[in-house]
Order: structure tokens, then C-alpha cells, then sequence
């Protein structure tokens, strides 16, 4: 007879330093009443990207907590190894965010200029080359509503101080945040 599982599995939040933002990358479990693992990139408070998959067909599994917790491993280093590969260094680079303890301007204190000046023809930029964006940022592009941060309070396997128990892939990525590249 196969295992219940009636809760869902705890998640996983990394923050992670890439080209000078602080990035927050959670992903969380919905149970099997909902059987979805969700993963989103945040970079100041805003969702970049999300990734959404579904382990519909497993949840007759025995093991299924293990399995749950692969697959959210997997998923989650996913989104870290797009990140350090650039595949969201050129999406929406207009969005105004903060990174944190940075306020963001004072727009009663900044001048304004009576009425703007049209810049001649020959001043004006091309316009921006179009980028294809990746699937998790349509993807978050699309969410209905924010997500709850999932705040169990439960240690992890990512950020454990002991690099015995981490695997090759965690010890990289630890690796690569703490190079500040």
C-alpha cells in the first residue's frame, strides 16, 4: 500500500548575487491535491520568471516525497544555472526595482523641467533590438496573482553550512554566488 502524503513537500529560497543585483530564487511544492512544483526568480520584489510543472502522473507513487523533492531540486538549480548563464540578464531591464537598502528617489525633491524638449532626428537611439524571452518569463508575465512566500522555517538541503552533505552541483553554485560575478 502506497505512502499518504497529504502535505506538501518544504520548498526551497536562495538569494543569489548576479552582475551586481541580489537575486531570490523560491520554490515551492502545491501538495497533491495540486500536484505542482513552482519556481520563480525575483530581482527587487518583482517576479522575472516562473516556471510551473506538474507531477500528476506520479502521485501514486510510494516514494512519492522523494520524488517530489528531486524534482523541486532539479527544477530550483534550473532556474540558479539560467540565471548565472545570462539566459535573464536582458529581460525587462526597464522595470523599476530595488535592491535591498536601496530607496528608491525622492520624486518631490527632484526638479522637473517646465516643458520637454523634443531631441532633433538625428539624436534620437534605434529602437531596441527585440529579445525572444525565455518560457519561465512569459510564463510569470501571465501569473493572475503574486505568490505566497513560503516561510515553513525549515532547514534545507541549499544553505546548509556543510559541504559534506551538498552535491557537486550546490557546491558550484554556492560557489558562483558567493563570487559576486
Amino acid at each position: 500500500m502506497a505512502k499518504t502524503f497529504e502535505k506538501a513537500v518544504t520548498g526551497f529560497n536562495h538569494n543569489i548575487k548576479h552582475k551586481g543585483k541580489v537575486y531570490h530564487v523560491q520554490t515551492e511544492d502545491s501538495g497533491v491535491s495540486n500536484p505542482h512544483i513552482i519556481t520563480h526568480l525575483f530581482v527587487g520584489g518583482n517576479i522575472l520568471a516562473t516556471k510551473k510543472s506538474s507531477y500528476g502522473d506520479i502521485v501514486k507513487s510510494e516514494n512519492l516525497p522523494e520524488l517530489v523533492r528531486e524534482l523541486m531540486e532539479e527544477q530550483h538549480k534550473e532556474m540558479l544555472r539560467n540565471l548565472i548563464n545570462g539566459s535573464y540578464d536582458n529581460v525587462d531591464k526597464s522595470a523599476q526595482s530595488y535592491q535591498p537598502g536601496q530607496l528608491g528617489p525622492d520624486a518631490a525633491k527632484a526638479p522637473r523641467p517646465s516643458q520637454p524638449q523634443p531631441l532633433p532626428l538625428t539624436q534620437l537611439a534605434p529602437p531596441p533590438a527585440v529579445v525572444a524571452l525565455p518560457p519561465e518569463v512569459l510564463a510569470a508575465r501571465q501569473l493572475p496573482e503574486a505568490p505566497k512566500e513560503n516561510n515553513v522555517g525549515v532547514e534545507t538541503l541549499f544553505g546548509e553550512d556543510l559541504i559534506s552533505e551538498k552535491s557537486l552541483d550546490e557546491v558550484i553554485l554556492s560557489y558562483l554566488a558567493g563570487d559576486g560575478s
